[in-house]
């Protein structure tokens, strides 16, 4: 087995060089300066939890916003930004999220044992904040998708150091803001860790029934938010949308249809991610690649399903290019990332009402792209496995590579 001195693995883990990370902090300063120029209140997004939290200070309910897509304890949490003055949310929910974004790409790194010093740490996160679209989207809307973002790779840390309860309760606080990581509790079922799971299910139960209680309409989570997102009943929201269940409708294909086949693909990708989990091989990748397929396969067929969505798994795909096997190893990854490379104009394709359509391309061809590691294989740290030979499974060193 090679060790991957003599290919990319090598040079990747090298350290940066103070120098060098002079490049994406200054990209990061302009992406959060840019979103606190041109965003007013701290981003759209997060303004409508804000103006929820607003709400409820006044003795109104959150849920008469149906663009309100939160639990009732996110109300609560989004207090502290209620009592701030505009000016100040302006400035501070775009460095926040940047903020948050950053530390995002330091756990998926530490996740797959690469040092924060090296060359993939700062060369992946410049390419995460200039070379996809999503990751600016999100700092200028101050979508609350950022705490998936940031919770599932520290879960997943977690998880690979045998603190399973602990990466349970991050799961279920994150839950708690935004249910986006829900489909994650999956991965305990897969692995057996019942107290994980009961942690993930109980933090934004409990938390969200003791919000409720505050609230003037203690069930209105499910009497309002649950059948728009059930439905995706807003023609604006439509056009932003990227699951195949909204965007094959736009393309002549007829609404059962549409969502059969969404439905379809989501439940394969959660085999395929049972499957993944199953191929019990040593390593990060497993924990990586079964929650990345796994939220994907939410993302195939959840209402509403954003471009921005896509930043919860592809740190954690991203960081794995030094070991051989992994997704982003693989030029179907890169193809699927073409899409949102800012800047570059799509033929018919060219308003932002249509986006959705190479977001959606996008969700597909990483989703497939995901799945398709559950085929039996073994995966090695560094170079490729020389024809004829069996591997043995690497251990990772006291220091990585």
């Amino acid at each position: 087995m090679r060790t991957g001195k003599s290919d990319i693995s090598g040079w990747l883990v090298r350290p940066a060089g103070r120098h060098l990370w002079a490049v994406p902090v200054t990209v990061l300063a302009v992406c959060a300066a840019h979103a606190a120029r041109v965003t007013p209140s701290g981003g759209m997004d997060n303004a409508i939890v804000v103006r929820a939290a607003r709400t409820w200070l006044a003795g109104g309910s959150p849920y008469d916003d149906p663009h309100f897509l939160y639990l009732p304890s996110a109300v609560l949490a989004a207090v502290p930004q209620a009592l701030l003055p505009g000016a100040v949310l302006r400035v501070l929910v775009p460095c926040a999220v940047t903020a948050l974004l950053a530390l995002a790409w330091a756990c998926a790194l530490r996740l797959h044992r690469v040092p924060l010093g090296s060359r993939l740490a700062c060369l992946g996160l410049t390419g995460l904040a200039a070379g996809f679209a999503p990751f600016g989207h999100l700092v200028r809307l101050g979508n609350w998708t950022v705490t998936a973002t940031v919770a599932l790779p520290l879960c997943l840390l977690l998880a690979s150091r045998g603190r399973w309860t602990a990466a349970g309760a991050v799961v279920g606080a994150a839950v708690a803001l935004k249910p986006l990581l829900a489909p994650l509790l999956l991965l305990f079922l897969f692995a057996g860790r019942w107290r994980a799971l009961a942690a993930a299910a109980l933090v934004p139960a409990l938390a969200s029934a003791a919000a409720a209680l505050a609230m003037p309409d203690p069930a209105g989570f499910f009497t309002r938010t649950l059948p728009f997102l059930l439905h995706g009943d807003d023609g604006f929201v439509r056009l932003y949308e990227a699951s195949p269940a909204a965007v094959l409708p736009r393309l002549g294909v007829p609404q059962g249809l549409a969502q059969g086949l969404a439905a379809a693909a989501a439940c394969a990708g959660v085999l395929c991610a049972l499957r993944r989990w199953r191929r019990a091989d040593p390593g990060p990748l497993r924990l990586a690649e079964t929650g990345a397929g796994l939220m994907l396969s939410a993302f195939l067929v959840s209402r509403p399903s954003y471009d921005h969505y896509l930043l919860v798994v592809l740190p954690l795909l991203l960081a794995g290019l030094p070991y051989a096997g992994s997704v982003a190893r693989g030029v179907w990854f890169w193809i699927a990332l073409v899409p949102q490379v800012p800047g570059l104009t799509w033929p018919w394709l060219e308003s932002e009402r249509r986006r959705a359509f190479r977001d959606a391309f996008t969700l597909c061809v990483l989703a497939v792209t995901v799945a398709r590691q559950s085929r039996p294989r073994v995966p090695v740290l560094g170079g490729r496995v020389p024809s004829g030979r069996t591997p043995e499974p690497a251990k990772a060193p006291a220091t990585p590579f």
